[in-house]
């Protein structure tokens, strides 16, 4: 980007999942990057300001204080009410607005190789898993996750959600939650599963089949019922079907092997009779059909098998996906993005393998999941975690804005002691906190859960350095 041709950008919200890696994207190609966010007055998400002030990217409160003109080219996502003030702002001013899926679809359409990860879970990890597999193959590419790549992390890049790199071979994770899946043109759509989360099934089968079919080549996981049926009709030389449950497949996994660490597994390329050892430092089958994914991309794109497991091998892992935060007087703490049924299912049963007590404080993510799955965020809950364990639900957090409070975290913990399960309904984090250090012995883990609220992980380091000052 010339300075001749030099585009000026504000960020509403800039320091959401979403919104971060596409404002320092387009700071990384030379535009004029400034934003707003309303965690500036509740002190949340200090690590990302640190980050966005060294990079000389201002932020504002979310009050219209930094719409400058008519010039700026405001960017929200589909989240942000028009009541807003920086939206009030910016339409008084004149200023072009635009989505923040329209900004990423606009950059992602433009590579001649867009690769898009589409699904209802795994989508960050599998988007790493995929940027890091082409980066170690040597091709860097630029990548636009919802979440911290720890491969990519560097001392001047601590909070790496994005790379910038070849803009012809773009990666990145692409959404459903809001419908804007429907904007991007890949030539390689990967779809590992498909459940009901914000939106009803009848929908979300009719975006992501909509979603394979406009891809050059599908990757599919045969193994999730809903994503093999979106897959339906498509021409076999236009699928890459993956499987780590012997389901009839190209790519599938054998020897799977778990660990409290990590997991190993064989893949095998039926097409070609290659064969190749991996072994993942994250745990969990989950990870198994994501590694599947990333990998059924790199073979579309000519990354051979061998090199596809032996960037596997180096993969460090995603923030908050089950991450050891730290160990202190015989508990682990761990903190972990999980926050739909499908999520938390998968984050428990993996936690459960290896045994021991867990101690869970999940924060629901809004409201409106609430009432959409309570049912099944109960069965999650009640599926996984015995009598002996602790859950601890506390209210929503809760951003502003216009919510129907239907169903709180008093309906859940209901329903999961109703059904024999030991929960609570704390009044706040803190009450949350200190019902977590009563309880926890040697022994235990302590696991943070819940998504879109960076204090989260304050909370678990909290956690932990309170455990170790008991060791003092």
């Amino acid at each position: 980007m010339s300075d001749s041709v030099k585009l000026s950008y504000f960020f509403v919200g800039i320091l959401g999942s979403g919104m971060m890696p596409l404002a320092l994207l387009m700071d990384e190609r030379g535009a004029d990057v400034t934003g707003s966010d309303r965690s500036i007055d509740a002190g949340r998400s200090a690590e990302k300001m640190a980050l966005l002030k060294r990079r000389g990217i201002a932020v504002f409160p979310q009050d219209g204080s930094g719409i400058s003109g008519k010039d700026l080219i405001v960017v929200a996502s589909t989240a942000i009410e028009d009541t807003v003030p920086d939206m009030v702002a910016a339409r008084a001013a004149g200023a072009r607005v635009m989505r923040r899926s329209d900004l990423l679809a606009e950059c992602f359409n433009a590579a001649k190789v867009g690769v898009a990860i589409g699904g209802t879970s795994g989508k960050s990890t599998a988007t790493g898993m995929a940027g890091w597999l082409f980066e170690h193959a040597g091709r860097h590419p630029t990548i636009v996750n919802g979440a911290a790549m720890k491969n990519f992390e560097t001392p001047d890049m601590p909070f790496a959600s994005a790379a910038v790199g070849d803009p012809d071979l773009f990666v990145a994770e692409v959404d459903e939650s809001d419908g804007s899946i429907a904007k991007y043109r890949p030539r390689i759509a990967v779809l590992n599963n498909v459940s009901r989360d914000h939106k009803e099934m009848d929908e979300l089968m009719a975006l992501f089949s909509d979603f394979l079919r406009r891809a050059e080549t599908a990757i599919v996981n045969v193994d999730n019922d809903h994503a093999a049926t979106a897959a339906a009709g498509l021409p076999p030389d236009k699928v890459i079907f993956v499987s780590r449950e012997g389901r009839p497949a190209r790519l599938y996994a054998s020897d799977i092997v778990p660990a409290a660490a990590g997991v190993s597994f064989t893949m095998t390329d039926r097409l070609t009779g290659a064969r190749a050892n991996v072994a993942l430092k994250m745990p969990g089958l989950h990870n198994v059909s994501n590694a599947l994914g990333a990998v059924g991309a790199g073979l579309a794109c000519g990354v051979p098998l061998d090199a596809c497991a032996a960037a596997l091998n180096e993969f460090s892992g995603i923030r908050r996906r089950l991450e050891v935060v730290g160990t202190a007087a015989g508990v682990t703490v761990i903190d972990d993005f999980a926050h739909n049924p499908d999520k938390i299912s998968a984050s428990l049963s993996t936690l459960k393998a290896a045994g021991g007590r867990l101690l869970v404080m999940f924060q629901p993510h809004g409201f409106g999941p609430l009432k959409l799955m309570k049912d099944e965020f109960i069965a999650a809950f009640l599926a996984y975690l015995d009598r002996d364990d602790l859950l601890l639900i506390p209210p929503p957090v809760y951003f502003g804005g216009t919510v129907e409070r239907a169903v709180t975290s008093s309906d859940i913990v209901a329903g999961v002691c109703a059904g024999g399960g030991n929960a609570e309904a704390p009044s706040d984090r803190t009450a949350c906190r200190d019902r977590l250090l009563e309880t926890v012995k040697p022994g235990d883990r302590i696991v943070v859960m819940g998504a879109r609220d960076d204090t989260l992980t304050v909370l678990a380091r909290d956690l932990l350095s309170a455990l170790t000052a008991r060791n003092r």
